[in-house]
């Protein structure tokens, strides 16, 4: 479980913070959700004495194409499918999509913040989504910055269909877009295309083995490869909530003793 990220996140420390009074209850947290990633800028045509341009970007614009990335994440990132060639890249391009490559990309960090309403349900909508507009490499003579990948963090978890609602969670947008959970593929939304939408649902989830009322790593991986639009949204009604943070090494240190001493008292009074 969550396995791909333990290097990367660590362990969560929120049983130990609640049993100690210094965490926070799921109904104590606040309504809206950030996930957290990078954002990588892609050199475009025009501009060769700066970067260098993958022909993956303003390239060819084959419409969706499922199964460019393989079906599990690897060392916590997508690697190339059997349909990569297809979907207008190859292997070795894809290679260079979610890491930093000096003079194929330029990066900074980047948040998704989803908001609540109604209760239950959390949405992200924006039909012109250009998010580092005169950043990094800057518009290179356009009017937006068409050419850039991101990728997302959070947790996500999933009440059992078979005791309620099946909940679900939606994308709607272009270009690229792979959901995984839990290192997992849900959501296959590939190639080069206008706005498409695609879902999974806890069943889905369920369906590959998942546990009803797990918190699993949700990872997103998004490209906006062409002019001239850009469409992200996501709706959706899963349990999903911010990355989990570990505490400052300070707070954490203050906190051992207080621990120790709540382990004594319990031991000595069972």
């Amino acid at each position: 479980m969550n396995y791909q990220k333990q290097s990367r996140r660590g362990t969560s420390l929120l049983p130990v913070l609640a049993l100690l009074g210094l965490g926070c209850s799921a109904s104590a947290m606040a309504a809206d959700v950030t996930l957290t990633g990078t954002i990588r800028d892609f050199c475009a045509p025009g501009i060769a004495n700066s970067c260098t341009q993958l022909s993956d970007f303003e390239g060819a614009i084959p419409g969706v194409v499922t199964g460019m990335v393989a079906s599990t994440l690897s060392g916590g990132l997508p690697t190339a499918g059997a349909n990569i060639v297809a979907g207008a890249s190859t292997a070795a391009n894809f290679a260079k999509w979610y890491v930093d490559t000096p003079g194929f990309n330029l990066s900074k960090p980047t948040s998704l913040l989803l908001t609540e309403g109604p209760a239950g349900t959390y949405t992200y909508s924006n039909n012109a989504f250009f998010p580092i507009d005169g950043q990094l490499y800057g518009d290179q003579g356009r009017s937006h910055n068409y050419h850039f990948t991101m990728q997302l963090e959070g947790q996500l978890a999933f009440s059992d269909p078979a005791l309620g609602p099946n909940k679900s969670f939606t994308f709607t947008g272009d270009d690229d877009l792979w959901v995984f959970v839990d290192g997992k593929l849900v959501l296959d939304l590939g190639g080069v295309h206008g706005a498409a939408t695609k879902s999974f649902t806890a069943q889905d989830l369920k369906n590959l083995g998942l546990v009803a009322g797990t918190p699993y790593d949700l990872d997103i991986f998004f490209a906006e490869r062409h002019t001239s639009q850009s469409n992200f949204a996501i709706t959706t009604t899963l349990d999903i909530t911010s990355p989990p943070e570990l505490p400052e090494p300070g707070t954490l240190l203050l906190a051992l003793p207080a621990l120790a001493a709540l382990v004594a008292r319990r031991w000595r009074v069972a």
